[in-house]
């Protein structure tokens, strides 16, 4: 998987990378939140919560990251990769 872009938060950094087979990741601790086949439509699922459910590790808390400021325009997101 290769990191193409990330966005630190409050939780942690969140990711979007690219596999092999062209699909885009929502990557969170290392782990894929869901496949989408555009970097805005994993942008878009992750803004609006529509993701694989995360979970605090101290509390198990699930996280709500339409909560989390992440902007849904992806350029505002770091790409130093």
């Amino acid at each position: 998987m290769r990191i193409l872009i990330s966005y630190p938060t409050d939780v942690g950094i969140f990711d979007i990378g690219q596999s092999l087979d062209k699909k885009y990741h929502v990557i969170f601790n290392d782990e894929s939140l869901g496949n989408y086949s555009s970097v805005q439509e994993a942008v878009d699922s992750l803004v609006k919560d529509e993701i694989s459910p995360i979970f605090k590790p101290e509390s198990e808390e699930r996280i709500n990251t339409s909560t989390l400021k992440i902007p849904s325009d992806y350029t505002q997101w770091d790409s130093n990769y």
